[in-house]
């Protein structure tokens, strides 16, 4: 069956059918392309051709959007209904076959920038296609290669794998029987032989300036879009990410060193000049703080771990990083990939280890000079007071935390647009996402089309082993996390409702895998912290209402990413006007941020600033210096004189 009143489409699909010897039929909507098919029906009777007429029926919630739609593309200036129609348009011109008239222009508009080119001031980065066969195979092929090599992770100083302390196995979260390789914790004193290397090397890396920093940064992002495939691969195995969201974060890590390159040539490159009177000049210059600390997250473990250190090293400063505890392996490679695209190997030291041991260490150490982290809120006001009790300098800290992540729809939001953007928003990566939504309020008219909806998407949803290109939704991280969503889960079935929940695969118990789960809570203020992991909690909330719900949203004291969906632009105000929140997204899902194009960080609870992937994200990195220098006292002014 066909359905088309484009008659170069009818031709077509007609001769195609003819020459296989297939008979087809073919669909008009009732009251349009009636000529056309009569046309046709005359000239291929012979072939007893067959038309049939449909017409739409339904209530208005369904009927109105399909029409809308019609009414659009029937409407467009580049459709066949609106050329036939147009008298002015030739019938040859009409009846054109539509791949000649293509092949007649140019490969692309003059204009439109093709997409490695969208930036003016970098290059975009590159993906990967999985629905192509070739780049499954080579996914395939990079898996096969991480299977059989086991990897090896620990202290990393000089550029060189030092012994470490406490080895431990690295292990698949969809196999737990898959050892894929083994880390060592850095040591106190290795901490401190690599804390000395950095600070020595620092001082000439700061000297060079942004432009020789830039140079080493972008080569990072070429290396990391060449080993894109094996990198993609250790991502699935080791941090259960799905090829798609595994080629995303390597991407992200490649916008993130070119974006810092950018922001390293534009703001490093030498003093500001400042207005001031005449007689004397006044400049600023920027320059790193020293050394900096490092500590990033399981669940970016390339992206967030490489982005933090690419923008400490775009301001001048060296870096001790440390990576989570779950993925050592990633961070190992990516600390390699740094030297090798030129980085002096004291810049830049990896030193593995448990938060309590190896992070408590670098935030009493002596010879840091700042420390970024990306984590949980709690993990962040320990490492706040800890630094605020340190003798000496008050250094500077930036954190990017947690969030309870609110979507609020109302009854002009278009259902199936809500439906796609909450499934990919709250189950994306597993829930892992510090963005990822967690309360959804939906109006009390419109709240049971959309669960319906919600748990119809959900259903649809493949979960199972990550490396798969099939799988939607992978393993969350450890046994911790599963076994904490599971207690909420129970809490939910005693104080909520559950709506639905995902179907496991055969085998499920391998590994670290849980049920995506929709619940309905009673309370628009249910959660009292972030619950990190594929759960979404419905509210039914009257419109009347909506200031009370959105303060006790707010209340909670986060701020880190707002989802609304609404047609009226006075109700999105006012929730942005009630709800705090650093990143706010607007009729579409709110997980995601693309660096230099949305900025990513929260407020309150959810993060000091600045923001990663911002024009202000080196700032907090640098230190400033004012220079004001009175060169009348050398005889007067240059441009005074020469007036």
């Amino acid at each position: 069956q066909f359905a088309t009143h484009n008659a170069v489409s009818l031709a077509a699909v007609q001769h195609m059918a003819r020459r296989a010897g297939e008979r087809v039929e073919f669909q008009r909507l009732h009251g349009m392309g009636e000529a056309l098919y009569e046309a046709a029906e005359e000239i291929w009777a012979a072939d007893r051709f067959v038309v049939r007429g449909y017409a739409p029926v339904g209530g208005h919630e369904e009927l109105l959007p399909y029409l809308v739609r019609r009414l659009l593309e029937n409407g467009a200036n580049s459709s066949f209904v609106h050329a036939l129609l147009d008298e002015r348009v030739p019938a040859a011109t009409v009846a054109a076959d539509p791949i000649l008239q293509v092949e007649a222009h140019p490969d692309r508009h003059s204009r439109i920038p093709a997409p490695r080119n969208m930036y003016t001031d970098r290059h975009n980065s590159l993906g990967r296609d999985y629905s192509r066969l070739e780049d499954r195979e080579r996914h395939a092929m990079a898996l096969e290669l991480v299977d059989r090599e086991k990897l090896t992770s620990g202290p990393i100083i000089g550029g060189m794998l030092r012994a470490g302390t406490n080895p431990q196995d690295v292990t698949n979260p969809y196999d737990l029987n898959q050892v894929l390789g083994h880390v060592s914790e850095a040591t106190e004193a290795e901490i401190d032989t690599a804390a000395a290397a950095a600070a020595k090397a620092q001082i000439l890396w700061d000297r060079q300036g942004g432009a020789r920093r830039a140079l080493v940064l972008n080569a990072m992002a070429d290396a990391l879009e060449a080993d894109m495939d094996r990198l993609v691969a250790l991502l699935s195995r080791e941090a259960g990410k799905t090829l798609n969201d595994g080629v995303a974060e390597v991407r992200e890590a490649a916008d993130f060193c070119r974006y810092y390159a950018m922001l390293a040539e534009r703001d490093f490159g030498g003093p500001g000049t400042l207005q001031g009177p005449v007689g004397e000049t006044n400049q600023l210059v920027l320059h790193g703080r020293g050394v900096f600390a490092c500590i990033s997250p399981w669940n970016f473990p390339l992206a967030i771990f490489t982005g933090q250190i690419a923008a400490a090293l775009a301001a001048g400063n060296a870096v001790l990083a440390k990576p989570a505890e779950q993925t050592p392996l990633i961070a190992a490679e990516a600390v390699r990939l740094y030297h090798k695209a030129g980085l002096n190997p004291d810049l830049l030291a990896l030193v593995p280890g448990r938060g309590e041991t190896v992070g408590a260490a670098l935030v009493s150490h002596p010879g840091v000079d700042g420390v970024a982290f990306t984590g949980g809120t709690d993990t962040a006001a320990m490492i706040n007071r800890s630094l605020a009790a340190r003798p000496g300098a008050i250094i500077p800290f930036i954190a990017e935390t947690g969030g309870l992540n609110g979507m609020f729809v109302d009854t002009t939001a278009l259902r199936e647009q809500v439906i796609d953007d909450v499934i990919l928003s709250a189950f994306g990566s597993a829930g892992q996402r510090c963005s990822a939504l967690r309360m959804l309020y939906v109006p009390k008219d419109s709240a049971d089309q959309i669960i319906e909806g919600l748990k119809g998407a959900l259903a649809a949803q493949v979960v199972g082993d990550p490396a798969d290109p099939g799988t939607d939704i992978g393993p969350v991280i450890d046994m911790e996390s599963r076994q904490m969503l599971e207690a909420h889960v129970k809490r939910l079935s005693r104080e909520g409702k559950i709506l639905a929940q995902a179907t496991l695969p055969a085998g499920c118990e391998r590994g670290e895998l849980f049920a995506p789960t929709i619940a309905e809570v009673k309370t628009p203020d249910f959660l009292e912290k972030e619950v990190f992991g594929p759960i979404l909690h419905i509210y039914r909330y009257d419109p009347a209402r909506l200031n009370e719900v959105a303060g006790k949203l707010a209340a909670r004291g986060y701020g880190l990413t707002l989802g609304i969906h609404s047609r009226i632009e006075a109700f999105a105000s006012e929730v942005i006007r009630l709800v705090p929140a650093g990143n706010v997204y607007i009729n579409r899902s709110i997980t995601g941020a693309v660096v230099g194009v949305q900025p990513f960080g929260g407020e309150g609870l959810s993060g000091t600033g600045p923001k990663a992937g911002g024009p202000y994200s080196l700032i907090r990195y640098a230190s400033e210096k004012a220079i004001s220098n009175n060169i009348s006292a050398q005889g007067g002014d240059p441009a005074l004189l020469n007036l």
